[in-house]
């Protein structure tokens, strides 16, 4: 994995110009189970990958997607460190709005295709509102590590596309709260929803504000320990306990980390961590990204084609004008919009896990799966292939 991740990376940015996380994703797929993986045998081991049952969400083993979601905790951690802990504070509240914005508009589209496809009854069917779950995920791995490759997180549109992408992580929750909801009982909870939200919104306050109160005091006891690599070893463990801790609270694992990377951004620990924390991450984080490339089959989606074109074409224009009229509204300009709608684009490992949700539950079948896969392909390629171009023809994205 590491081999192809490297070769890929190397490919695309040496011959395509585009960045590597790309070649990673492509360099998945190509060795997955559902493509050579299954097809190349191991001495004494089986199949290198070997092609899952259809009854299977992951199509990977246990063990690798375990490992994978490390890599994921240091990508996010990372990202947070790098990011403008002043300017993250400034743009939340019209972070808020774009995150809404790219929420809304993406799960109507989605829920309103499946109907017009005959893929679902009515607005109520739980097929057509998995659908429209799905359309709601903004993957922020994929954004993250392009706008880090490009030096961009601390501009105002890296801020805001980060700030946005965490707050759409809580929004999936209670989209998804209330489809799971719909598909068992056929009604939706109100009273739970709010529960599932309330805790969401207070965990991500407390874990930031108290994060940000104690980072300087955590600074300091850190960096005056004296045993060789602690500093590294000692982040990485505030990293995965708050990782840990917002999976408990109904959060995405990579939300908790970027919160505590956030939240020593401003501290020496931050500068002193840039060398040893930059080799752990250019060794594990690519393995992340192949693994989610692993994930996809190409075959699943064969018998609804059209409808995967066309709910790609709508997951596209969904975010991009969604997330992109909201950011205009609130001080960007439309260099800014579009970097923002862009950068809120890939659905990447998020719908993946909403669309094993409802396969895993029997409420949707291969076909729609397929569909969601195919949408996630396109919009993950294509996120990283228009927003670096969009940064590198400079300009400024904000009015004023």
């Amino acid at each position: 994995i590491l081999v192809v991740a490297k070769i890929g990376g190397e490919i695309f940015v040496r011959y395509l110009r585009l960045p590597a996380v790309i070649g990673e994703l492509v360099g998945g797929v190509i060795i997955g189970p559902f493509a050579l993986g299954d097809l190349i045998p191991v001495y004494n081991l089986g199949q290198l990958f070997e092609k899952p049952s259809e009854a299977v969400a992951i199509p990977v083993s246990s063990e690798l997607f375990a490992f994978a979601q490390v890599a994921a905790i240091v990508l996010l951690f990372v990202v947070g460190l790098e990011t403008n802990l002043k300017l993250f504070i400034k743009y939340i509240s019209p972070a808020s709005l774009v995150a809404v914005g790219g929420v809304v508009v993406p799960f109507f589209l989605g829920v309103y295709a499946t109907i017009l496809f005959d893929f679902a009854d009515g607005f109520s069917d739980p097929k057509a509102l998995f659908v429209g779950a799905a359309m709601t995920a903004t993957s922020v791995g994929i954004t993250a590590r392009v706008l880090s490759e490009r030096k961009k997180l601390d501009v105002p549109e890296g801020v805001t596309i980060l700030a946005a992408a965490v707050l759409d992580d809580v929004l999936a929750i209670l989209v998804l709260t209330v489809v799971v909801g719909v598909a068992e009982t056929g009604e939706v909870s109100i009273i739970d929803v709010l529960d599932v939200g309330w805790k969401a919104l207070a965990f991500l306050a407390v874990l930031l504000g108290g994060g940000i109160f104690l980072a300087k005091h955590i600074s300091r006891l850190v960096l005056s320990l004296k045993v060789s690599g602690a500093s590294v070893a000692i982040a990485l463990a505030l990293a995965f306990l708050a990782a840990g801790l917002a999976e408990s609270f109904g959060l995405a694992m990579i939300i908790g980390a970027y919160a505590m990377g956030l939240s020593l951004s401003n501290t020496e620990l931050a500068k002193t961590l840039e060398a040893p924390i930059s080799a752990v991450y250019n060794a594990l984080v690519p393995i992340f990204f192949v693994v989610l490339g692993m994930m996809v089959d190409l075959t699943a989606f064969s018998d609804a084609i059209v409808f995967g074109i066309v709910l790609s074409i709508l997951a596209i224009f969904g975010k991009v004008l969604g997330s992109g009229l909201p950011a205009m509204a609130v001080g960007f300009n439309k260099i800014g919009a579009v970097r923002i709608g862009f950068g809120m684009l890939p659905r990447g490992e998020v719908a993946l896990i909403i669309a094993q949700v409802g396969l895993a539950a029997g409420v949707i079948g291969r076909d729609i799966f397929g569909v969601v896969i195919l949408m996630t392909i396109v919009t993950t390629l294509l996120a990283p292939i228009i927003l670096v171009p969009a940064f590198e023809r400079g300009g400024l994205g904000t009015r004023s």
